[in-house]
């Protein structure tokens, strides 16, 4: 079952891309319902068979067999991809046209027009995202929904209305249109999100979703193997994403719980995934833009170059903030300040810089900002202060696994006030 879950998420995207190639976009439920049904004929024959050596090229072979039945069938009572609509039509070019359709190549690259088209200018952000996770990952209503702290009647409401305007459209988005570079912003933005909350879960049931890290990284340099979309802003969003993955495996402990960046084994830290995200800052800082996504990057390499807690170069990450308080300010920003001044300055110095703060409705509702509070305090020696900053920050977990690790801080209080 894990293999085939596994699968879904790294062959769906690439089978509907292949498929709305042939059908078109407007027959994307078409294109679904094939894929659906391969994975279907998987589950069934591999029970009984066991799984293939290549069980993508199964996939995609059933896939293919498939398409090529149903253009067989309906090309007389329906509509296929205006651009290979007359290929179709005739038995001497109807193979070699779906043949290419599934070729490497060609599903690299309708993997990345599906990917412009999921963010239509005429869709918001929330539902750009949905449609990335539900066409190119293969995740459902429920999965968004439990990610995004949404309903599942929001969430496919949301899907339904991006697969509307997707409909609408004569073709997928055509990678040579003038609106390229304002989608390339948008596309960045929603694989940021994606990544986002993988990294900072607020589903109810994970505090890390390292699939959705996955996802996002695995589209990002997808996106970077198109040349005009490797640009350095680009490569700047996928250091992030590789400096950051890197510290997945040790952002919880044996038992599921949250560890805190000075509580981590840095000896699990991907070493190697570390010099890919270097690599790719590097090459993200020729040129003069400086984007968000560099200066993010910046801070997370310098986590992840730094030896222990006590040898991080906090200077250099408090001087970043500040560059990114002026480009992008934000709370969550401001809180991240906060806590890098309390490590360069000193408890008393950050308590200031938190306290500054207090006033923000966003953050009241933010239990990592009461936490920062609460973590302060206790190196201040309040221990009664703290406890009272981790049971405000433990009422407002987001799931199981926040509310473990800060009722575990506040016991700790507990037992230090006694």
């Amino acid at each position: 079952m894990e293999l085939t879950e596994h699968l879904f998420r790294h062959v769906s995207g690439r089978l509907i891309a292949a498929l709305v190639r042939i059908f078109g976009v407007h027959n994307l439920a078409l294109a679904e319902d094939v894929v659906q049904d391969a994975f279907c004929r998987a589950l069934e024959m591999w029970k009984v068979h066991g799984v293939p050596e290549n069980p993508s090229g199964w996939l995609m072979t059933v896939a293919r067999n498939r398409a090529l039945d149903i253009v067989r069938k309906q090309r007389v009572s329906r509509t296929f991809a205006p651009e290979v609509a007359r290929q179709l039509e005739s038995e001497w070019t109807l193979g070699a046209t779906i043949d290419e359709a599934f070729a490497f190549s060609s599903v690299r690259d309708e993997q990345l027009r599906m990917m412009f088209s999921c963010c239509h200018p005429q869709l918001t952000e929330d539902v750009q995202v949905a449609l990335i996770l539900n066409i190119l990952c293969g995740f459902g209503a429920v999965e968004i929904a439990n990610a995004f702290l949404a309903g599942r009647s929001a969430i496919a409401k949301r899907i339904a209305r991006g697969k509307h305007v997707l409909a609408q459209s004569r073709g997928l988005f055509d990678l040579a249109d003038a609106d390229f570079a304002a989608r390339l912003s948008s596309v960045r933005r929603a694989l940021y999100l994606l990544f986002s909350e993988g990294y900072h879960s607020a589903s109810a049931e994970a505090a890390v979703r390292d699939d959705l890290c996955a996802e996002a990284i695995r589209l990002v340099m997808l996106l970077l193997e198109f040349p005009d979309a490797a640009n350095p802003e680009t490569e700047a969003l996928a250091a992030l994403f590789h400096l950051q993955s890197a510290r997945l495996a040790s952002r919880l402990d044996a038992g599921g719980d949250l560890n805190l960046l000075v509580e981590q084994d840095r000896s699990r830290w991907d070493a190697s995934t570390i010099s890919k995200g270097v690599v790719l800052l590097e090459r993200a800082s020729r040129g003069n833009a400086v984007s968000v996504y560099h200066i993010e990057a910046a801070i997370a390499a310098a986590h992840a170059t730094a030896p222990d807690v006590e040898r991080t170069d906090w200077q250099q990450i408090v001087t970043l903030y500040d560059r990114l308080m002026t480009i992008a300010p934000s709370p969550i920003v401001a809180l991240n300040r906060a806590i890098a001044i309390a490590q360069r300055d000193g408890p008393d110095r950050g308590f200031d810089a938190l306290h500054a703060l207090a006033g923000n409705e966003r953050l009241k509702q933010y239990p990592f900002y009461a936490a920062a509070l609460a973590s302060v305090e206790l190196r201040r020696g309040h221990a009664a202060a703290a406890q009272r900053h981790f049971a405000t920050a433990a009422a407002l977990a987001r799931n199981a696994v926040e509310r473990r690790f800060l009722e575990r801080r506040q016991r700790e209080c507990l037992t230090a006030i006694r």
